[in-house]
């Protein structure tokens, strides 16, 4: 197994950190540092950020909905580049809560990482992958309402976290866990309201 697979995720947050400068980074900074065609990274990024100390800001889960829709929607009509609307690229992140995000995440990165390794890499060709993607685009869309609940919209977000990091490991067995987290998070949400 390569090094490359095996520490994915922290390769992530590496690069990540790399792009901080200053007070603020825009969104358009992340992107370029991750690369416009890291579609799994860049949904790997914004979904940890929303799962992060950061998501406590008003909002934020319904931006990181918002991208992680666009983002699901293009992999699936097979684009190679990102594109988002310049509202979004624009935005700008603190860097100071984003540092903060990303040392509250490097602990529990480090922890999965020796779990995960290429398995049932079938599960992420046509048409098996289409099952997570519409899921994850569904949850997307209950992301910004989730806001009234309480640590909901983290929940869904580290769900969508773990289907990512799934993705950059080709880890199979994490995406069928991602998919049975995600059919939990509609039950849970009933009891809670």
């Amino acid at each position: 197994m390569s090094k490359r697979r095996t520490h994915a995720l922290s390769d992530v947050l590496d690069e990540l950190e790399n792009t901080v400068d200053g007070k603020s980074i825009e969104v358009e900074d992340v992107i370029e540092a991750l690369g416009r065609s890291s579609f799994a990274s860049l949904m790997l990024v914004f979904s940890l950020i929303s799962t992060s100390p950061a998501s406590a800001i008003p909002g934020v889960t319904a931006i990181v909905a918002l991208l992680v829709f666009i983002l699901v929607a293009q992999m699936m009509l097979g684009r190679d580049d990102l594109w988002l609307p310049r509202f979004i690229t624009r935005r700008k992140l603190s860097t100071e809560k984003l540092c903060k995000g990303i040392a509250w995440l490097r602990k529990p990165v480090h922890f999965i990482e020796r779990f995960l390794k290429p398995r049932f890499t079938w599960f992420f060709h046509r048409p098996w992958i289409w099952v997570p993607l519409i899921l994850v685009m569904a949850l997307t869309l209950f992301m910004p309402f989730m806001e009234i609940v309480p640590t909901s919209g983290s929940i869904a977000s580290g769900v969508i976290a773990l289907f990512a990091a799934s993705l950059l490991t080709r880890d199979g067995v994490l995406a069928l866990a991602s998919l049975a987290l995600l059919s939990v998070i509609p039950v849970t949400l009933y009891y809670w309201i």
